[in-house]
């Protein structure tokens, strides 16, 4: 909603919080460029637009520019002086990219390209993301108060620039769209198994020529979508794009009216493609630091405490790892980027050194992405021994979820599921604790090699003696809780926190 041009049309729309009402702690008064006030907090900043949440709940999305010079350093401040937590920025106003005789093609004939119907007359961050989103066939995956992602896997007629792409992610904040990531032949999805959730510990064993198919697929889909691109956009350029030793590769760039199309090869592990803005390619894909103090105090906000004990981190994003072993990039991704560090799944299980189908030891690849995440300015830590709500609260109580390692097998998930689903109607604590305490005792768990996984733990509940965790499998897995003496015994004694 466009509100620059007119003070008034700030002051008729915006301001309609009910009279008399207190704000909050977090909210102030925000002031125009013409003077009409609203009150508000502040939610997220992508580029030049700025979200806001009213008194009332409502969110809107408006130009940075039309705020006063006072509330333009604001927000600054409270986005450290970046784009939201993990996202790359959009083009800031007055941002005029280079020309390029791309720029003359139309909006059919470019779509005609991507074989969607991607491209608009706007460019991708000037539009909502769910009409983007709709328009590629992607559900959402994830949303919080500052971003949201949508993401989907494709089925094997879908193409997208020439290829069949196995992921597609489409980035927010706010309701803006950031990035858009498209991941082709890999050597995760390519080996995947039949089924997502609990169902991808099934998986088909690898093929001894598991590095030649890999190879020959990822050569199919870079000799489609280069021709399929070069054919009406011309030839790419060649440059360097990411951040990091791993992150950080060779692409291929077309550019169409301040949009740049990124083609890459990470050698024997993916194909991908991003769409970005052409400054964020300019600038070789450098991302603005949040400082430690911002998200440390950011953190603190998301803990929620509720009427019966529990305690729990709200707002971490969800990512669907889908039908492959990639549990530890995905749960690496989630923590990542709730806590301001840029991170794409198929980028750390490349850093972490997966095998065929995402396989590999859980500690070797938190150890790979370790240096990924050190690189990008967070601490990585870890502790041993048996599970103790002591220690877990440390971490939970700053707001900041713990990794944990376990042995994820059948009678787990199943206690996992049925208890989660009679807690949401329990109205007797006490004697709550009383029942899910005997079960504990009763429950003859075990720990399976082939059922190896990693979640986040996100809350817990010091009287029922329970944590909340939460795994890298869609929204029905967001919060699931089980006893701290069941957890142990199917746990690998393994805890991992990213920091600040």
């Amino acid at each position: 909603m466009k509100i620059a041009a007119s003070g008034a049309l700030l002051a008729a729309i915006l301001i309609s919080a009910p009279a008399g009402a207190a704000p909050s702690p977090e909210m102030r008064v925000f002031t125009s460029q013409q003077g009409s006030t609203l009150k508000a907090r502040f939610s997220a900043v992508a580029g030049d637009q700025v979200t806001i949440v009213r008194e009332d709940g409502r969110t809107m999305t408006l130009p940075l520019s039309a705020l006063s010079a006072a509330d333009q350093e604001y927000v600054r401040q409270q986005s450290g002086g970046s784009a939201p937590a993990g996202i790359a920025e959009a083009s800031p106003s007055g941002f005029k990219p280079a020309p390029n005789p791309n720029d003359k093609l139309t909006v059919e004939e470019v779509n005609s390209v991507a074989g969607q119907p991607l491209f608009s007359d706007k460019p991708l961050w000037e539009r909502p993301a769910a009409e983007v989103a709709a328009a590629l066939g992607l559900r959402q995956e994830s949303k919080t108060p500052t971003q949201s992602s949508y993401r989907s896997y494709p089925k094997d007629d879908y193409r997208l620039f020439g290829a069949r792409p196995y992921s597609v992610a489409l980035y927010a904040a706010g309701d803006r769209v950031t990035a858009l990531s498209i991941v082709y032949a890999n050597k995760g999805d390519l080996f995947g198994s039949k089924g997502s959730a609990e169902m991808h510990f099934d998986k088909d064993t690898p093929p001894e020529e598991a590095a030649k198919i890999v190879k020959t697929a990822m050569d199919k889909d870079l000799t489609s979508i280069t021709e399929s691109m070069s054919g009406k956009l011309g030839a790419p350029k060649k440059e360097r794009f990411g951040e990091g030793k791993v992150g950080r590769m060779n692409m291929q760039r077309w550019d169409w009216r301040g949009q740049a199309v990124l083609l890459a090869e990470a050698e024997g592990e993916y194909v991908g493609l991003q769409v970005v803005t052409a400054q964020f390619a300019d600038s070789g894909g450098k991302v603005a630091r949040t400082s430690d103090a911002v998200i440390r105090d950011q953190a603190k906000k998301h803990l929620e405490n509720r009427p019966n004990g529990d305690v729990v981190i709200k707002d971490i994003p969800m990512v669907d790892q889908g039908p492959k072993g990639y549990c530890v990039p995905a749960t690496a991704e989630r923590a990542m980027r709730y806590l301001g560090v840029p991170a794409d799944m198929y980028i750390l299980a490349n850093a972490g050194e997966t095998g065929y189908g995402g396989g590999t030891s859980v500690n070797a690849l938190l150890q790979g992405v370790a240096r990924h995440i050190k690189a990008k300015g967070r601490s990585f830590d870890s502790f041993q021994g048996d599970m103790k709500i002591k220690d877990l609260a440390r971490h939970i109580d700053k707001g900041v979820p713990v990794i944990w390692a376990l042995y994820s097998t059948d009678g787990f998930n199943k206690t996992a599921n049925e208890r989660t689903a009679a807690r949401k109607d329990v109205t007797d604590w006490a004697a709550w604790k009383q029942k899910v305490t005997t079960e504990a005792a009763a429950n003859t768990l075990s720990k399976n090699d082939k059922s190896a996984h990693v979640v986040l733990i996100i809350g817990y509940n010091k009287d029922t003696n329970e944590i909340a965790f939460s795994d890298s499998w869609g929204e029905r897995y967001m919060e699931r809780w089980i006893t701290v003496d069941e957890a142990n015994k199917v746990s690998q004694n393994s805890f991992y926190t990213i920091g600040f």
